[in-house]
């Protein structure tokens, strides 16, 4: 079912979900009070306007109480992010996602009650140095702090083998979700099932026993 999105603050991250919603064929207001950007936008949001989000009276205006989902992705101005925040939620947005600064500032976005909080540039960091350790770990998605979704390539040390003989949930602690092979995806895979070097490995756990699952079988040596 198409959702009304609100973007409040247009640099590179809520740019970035912007274009995405947008081109995703979703109606999307985009706010910034800075005129180049928003004008940056007028062309790709359904509606693109100036306006400062912590003001109350501008977001009734705006019609902010019809929108389904706002992001609020405002750069460096922590009290303005706060405060436009705490009004969305005062207001009764049904679901706020906000962009964190650092671990500060995400306390308090969850005590004033935001939805979901993101750390883009923490998340990303992680994403990259997972990439870059190894050309057969693919993606790194965190899930909360102790838990998150890999995905590997199987290589030559996995290849050929059956998921019992890999014991990778017994051995590791982590569960094969699923199996990318070419166009297919095996979605709960038999222990039984052989892994081709050329597979893709979705794999689930806690960080630590990723960690050992990844050294052990992953990286190339």
């Amino acid at each position: 079912m198409k959702k009304d999105f609100a973007v409040i603050g247009l640099g590179r991250f809520g740019g970035s979900i912007c274009r995405e919603l947008s081109r995703e064929g979703m109606e999307v207001l985009a706010l910034d009070l800075d005129e180049d950007k928003v004008n940056e936008y007028r062309d790709i949001a359904s509606h693109a306007v100036i306006a400062d989000s912590t003001d109350e009276s501008v977001l009734k205006e705006l019609g902010f109480r019809n929108i389904d989902h706002v992001i609020v992705a405002i750069g460096d101005n922590i009290q303005a992010s706060m405060l436009t925040t705490l009004i969305l939620k005062e207001m009764g947005l049904k679901m706020i996602t906000v962009k964190a600064q650092n671990d500060y500032h995400e306390k308090i976005l969850n005590k004033i009650g935001a939805d979901q909080v993101v750390h883009p540039e923490r998340d990303m960091g992680k994403r990259i140095a997972h990439n870059i350790i190894s050309n057969n770990i693919l993606d790194y998605i965190e899930l909360s702090d102790d838990h998150s979704v890999v995905e590997v390539k199987a290589g030559d040390k996995m290849g050929g083998r059956t998921l019992v003989d890999l014991d990778i949930r017994a051995e590791y602690g982590c569960n094969v979700v699923a199996i990318k092979r070419d166009r297919d995806v095996i979605v709960s895979p038999m222990a039984t099932e052989e892994i081709k070097e050329s597979d893709v490995l979705i794999v689930i756990g806690a960080d630590k026993d990723i960690s050992r699952f990844e050294k052990n079988l992953v990286l190339e040596d």
